[in-house]
């Protein structure tokens, strides 16, 4: 790859990741939103990583997922999203273990789907009914079709009184989920934290995800990466775009995903540089590569 130093935002312009590519050795990819909806893959963003890996650049897929990477690798693959798009994945999962595993005496209570029992797999811990645990493992809703983050209110008091400690799997607030906005483990964690609980964030927008994702670029290049030539891209704003601000890393902002509705068309004269304006304004000293509609090539 080319050592060209970083780009500014177009102020008036969509920016098409081949515009960006020639900057960056390594890309720092989120998954849902970005490369597909819960429900099918979309074809430019694949297209997107498959010609930026062929140019020589690295792609790691960083991903709130509250479960193994096995586990995603599987769901890529179903979805219709290449192996060849991508070189790694690394999840919120395989951080929350690392974290659970450094305290393998302490009674653990999973809270989440069934599906994500996949998360306990492999870890020491003792694992008890709610009313017995001190931590608590959290990957999300119960039920991710329907609920509200007030559903949780009864069982988070009484985990707030016998003082239980919430490792919280999946930082995200909602996700979009076909053409729906469904709660995520993250808003859980957050009303628990705001009523006086203790909450451990292992994915995006905290440093650990991002030092792992950092440590397997560095395998895959054999080489230790400067951040400034790894870009960062996503279409969470607390998540994706916070996670570069804290992290030291440029963003590509996708503005096609979760905050579609609410950040609208952006075709008006000026609409990319008021955007722009507004991000730099949320998350001060960001580093803001480029902005688009959603993640394609041209």
């Amino acid at each position: 790859m080319s050592h060209a130093s970083s780009p500014l935002v177009p102020p008036n312009v969509l920016a098409p990741a081949s515009e960006l590519a020639e900057h960056y050795d390594g890309w720092l990819c989120d998954v849902w939103g970005v490369i597909h909806n819960g429900a099918a893959a979309f074809e430019d963003a694949v297209a997107a990583l498959c010609r930026y890996r062929a140019g020589g650049g690295y792609v790691i897929l960083v991903t709130n997922a509250p479960r193994p990477c096995r586990a995603v690798y599987l769901q890529l693959e179903r979805l219709g999203v290449p192996r060849n798009a991508f070189d790694s994945v690394v999840t919120s999962g395989d951080v929350t273990q690392a974290l659970v595993r450094k305290r393998p005496t302490v009674p653990l209570f999973h809270l989440g789907p069934p599906r994500d029992n996949l998360m306990l797999e492999g870890l020491p811990n003792p694992i008890v009914v709610s009313s017995e645990a001190k931590l608590c493992l959290l990957t999300g809703p119960l039920n991710d079709s329907t609920g509200t983050v007030e559903d949780y209110e009864g069982h988070l008091s009484a985990m707030l009184e016998r003082g239980v400690e919430v490792v919280c799997a999946n930082p995200d607030l909602v996700v979009r989920s076909g053409d729906r906005l469904v709660i995520c483990a993250g808003s859980i964690a957050q009303r628990y934290s705001e009523m006086g609980g203790r909450v451990t964030m292992a994915g995006k927008p905290h440093a650990p995800i991002y030092e792992a994702a950092m440590e397997k670029l560095s395998e895959l290049t054999g080489r230790n990466i400067a951040k400034n030539r790894v870009l960062v891209i996503g279409d969470g704003l607390p998540t994706d775009i916070g996670g570069a601000a804290l992290n030291g890393f440029d963003a590509y902002f996708i503005t096609g995903g979760i905050h579609e509705a609410e950040i609208g068309d952006l075709s008006s004269p000026g609409g990319v540089g008021r955007l722009a304006a507004d991000v730099e304004k949320l998350f001060k000293g960001i580093r803001l590569a480029g902005i688009c509609d959603r993640l394609r090539w041209t």
